[in-house]
């Protein structure tokens, strides 16, 4: 069970198991991958059950993502999985020795994941973080200098694929300046195309030779006057300016950032250069809207699909003991391991 998927796009489900309209809908769409959120997390039996019905209903091996940056981005959560505090506070309390210690969270992670067939994990967050950055991605960046962005963020994209978890860098090509929250409005970003070349863009453009990205809902006005996600303008910098060559993914299409219906949205990101549509709710209705304006993916997309999968790995046999006991030698105050 190999082969990619045909439609353009990422689902969630609606709760712990798969029911059969699900089923017949995945059937029958055949979206590249699904995504879980908390609504579908209950024990790891119960996970490996969901993602083993998932992967059966279409027939083969489809990628499986989870948002597990840890903090309060953390999807899989005590007693059954380790509880991790913010990025931030943990590269804070890391100091010096914050590129390993992420590196081995990371790798962590992404063995709980692996362990419950999720091979996929939405990280990286290379968004720089400015004094106006909102609180709902303030926590979750690591640093506001791109050098240090780009190191902490490699050693998290190594720690997790060492775990058997792809990454998926986020939010591309930079949210930190957002200082709404792109869950309910549209961010507006006022800075010159020298300022965001030289800054926001610049973790990414370290990070271009990463498998998988996440586009950010944000308006670049220095470009024109459209969401990122939306816009062929800045799916070019994406693409030439930042070189990024693996496949792209749209943000959450639910998020209110974004105007008009889900096809409408759906339509627009895939006519600006999106490779695939995520829609994350498990809503039915919204995924037939989201699976009839996707559509198939096209040949150029197989193709990064393709080249993304193919950074899939057997899962190593990993020490987690081992992993623990190196983190606690470099943060030895701090709380890590399991809850």
């Amino acid at each position: 069970m190999t082969a990619i998927g045909r439609g353009a796009a990422i689902f969630g489900c609606a709760g712990w198991h798969l029911g059969p309209n699900e089923a017949a809908f995945f059937r029958d769409y055949d979206p590249f991958g699904f995504i879980l959120f908390g609504r579908n997390i209950e024990s790891p039996e119960q996970v490996r059950s969901l993602t083993g019905a998932l992967r059966d209903c279409v027939g083969r091996d489809a990628l499986i993502l989870v948002d597990q940056e840890g903090g309060r981005v953390q999807r899989l959560r005590a007693p059954h999985w380790r509880e991790w505090t913010s990025p931030l506070e943990f590269v804070t309390t890391a100091g010096n020795h914050a590129a390993r210690a992420l590196a081995l969270r990371y790798q962590i992670i992404a063995r709980e994941l692996a362990s419950v067939g999720i091979d996929a994990n939405c990280a990286p967050v290379a968004d720089l973080m400015f004094d106006a950055t909102h609180p709902f991605l303030k926590n979750r960046c690591y640093s506001s200098d791109p050098a240090t962005v780009s190191r902490l963020c490699r050693a998290v994209a190594q720690g997790l694929l060492d775990g058997g978890c792809l990454p998926v860098v986020k939010h591309m090509p930079g949210h930190g300046r957002s200082s709404v929250d792109t869950h309910h409005d549209l961010p507006r970003v006022t800075a010159t195309r020298q300022e965001l070349a030289a800054q926001d863009f610049a973790p990414f453009k370290a990070l271009n030779d990463l498998p998988m990205a996440m586009t950010a809902h944000l308006v670049f006005t220095a470009y024109d006057d459209l969401p990122a996600t939306q816009s062929p303008a800045m799916m070019d910098v994406i693409r030439r300016d930042i070189g990024f060559g693996g496949l792209l993914m749209t943000d959450d299409l639910n998020m209110q950032a974004l105007s008009g219906s889900l096809a409408a949205r759906t339509a627009a990101a895939m006519a600006a250069g999106c490779d695939l549509a995520l829609q994350c709710n498990g809503d039915l209705a919204d995924m037939a809207q989201v699976a009839g304006a996707a559509g198939d993916m096209s040949a150029a997309a197989r193709q990064r699909a393709q080249a993304a999968l193919a950074w899939r790995k057997p899962v190593p046999q990993v020490d987690i003991a081992a992993l623990e006991a190196d983190l606690a030698s470099l943060m030895p105050d701090a709380p890590h391991g399991p809850s």
